[in-house]
């Protein structure tokens, strides 16, 4: 009981350090959530805020593969760890960088919760403009544990445009509005495929429901990110893809712009 207190101790002091504390969401898995939270993190870092970017979803800690920081090493000493310093402006922990390859995390709860409280209040984020948290899947006990240590924080979520992943992406705006979270809005990804051979529109996913969604929940629609195999082969070598100068990243750095607004607002 008395290490769960010190950690709570310093989770609330390590959290006055951070500007805005913005936590990526998804009604159900599948939905390309650690993808938006990680190129999100990594534009806001080109724009010279000071970013962290944790990854809290334990059993598909995705992060390092995406950043291209999967054979870094964590390294601490009393007065906590050290994240891993991925660009300029930017840092990042996951717990995959201290498991072994391919090894599943077959714990039960209370020790899972244990290492989310261990990565919020003992990793040495110091200052940051934004630290972006990617959630796990759901609504269920362990997003809500979590969203429960990051208090005044803000809620992204994100979809794809067919209609079960929009009944989960509705059920997550309730979930983030009943823990008290701000909504910064609704990003709909895989929106549509551009044939690279005839330039036609495919909506594989449909199109637009990420949008209707958001205005029937009344929260800010963000924007849209389509299936891009330039998407796909950044996260396999671990660049991110907003990290490209074309028509993929410039659309999603006008949401950045968005949440940007909102946040100045």
């Amino acid at each position: 009981m008395e290490r769960i207190k010190q950690l709570d101790e310093k989770i609330e002091e390590n959290m006055k350090n951070v500007k805005h504390k913005i936590a990526i969401l998804s009604g159900k898995g599948g939905v390309g959530k650690t993808t938006v939270a990680v190129n999100l993190a990594y534009a806001l870092a080109m724009k010279g805020y000071e970013t962290g970017l944790l990854d809290a979803d334990i059993h598909g800690p995705n992060v390092p593969k995406m950043l291209g920081i999967e054979h870094e090493n964590i390294y601490g000493d009393e007065n906590g760890m050290e994240a891993i310093k991925v660009a300029p402006h930017l840092k990042a922990i996951s717990l995959a960088l201290m498991l072994e390859k391919d090894v599943p995390v077959i714990w039960r709860g209370p020790l899972k919760m244990t290492a989310i409280k261990q990565f919020i209040g003992e990793v040495k984020w110091e200052n940051l403009d934004f630290l972006i948290v990617d959630l796990p899947p759901g609504t269920g006990d362990e997003p809500l544990s979590i969203a429960q240590l990051l208090k005044d924080s803000n809620a992204i979520i994100v979809t794809t445009p067919q209609d079960v992943a929009l009944l989960d992406s509705r059920r997550a705006v309730n979930f983030a509005r009943q823990l008290n979270m701000r909504v910064i809005g609704i990003i709909e990804n895989m929106s549509g495929f551009k044939c690279p051979h005839c330039g036609k529109q495919i909506n594989l996913f449909k199109s637009g429901g990420g949008e209707q969604s958001a205005k029937e929940m009344n929260v800010d629609f963000l924007g849209s990110v389509p299936i891009n195999e330039k998407i796909v082969i950044a996260g396999d070598i671990g660049k991110p893809f907003v990290n490209e100068r074309d028509e993929i990243s410039e659309a999603f750095m006008k949401i950045v712009e968005k949440i940007e607004g909102k946040l100045a607002g």
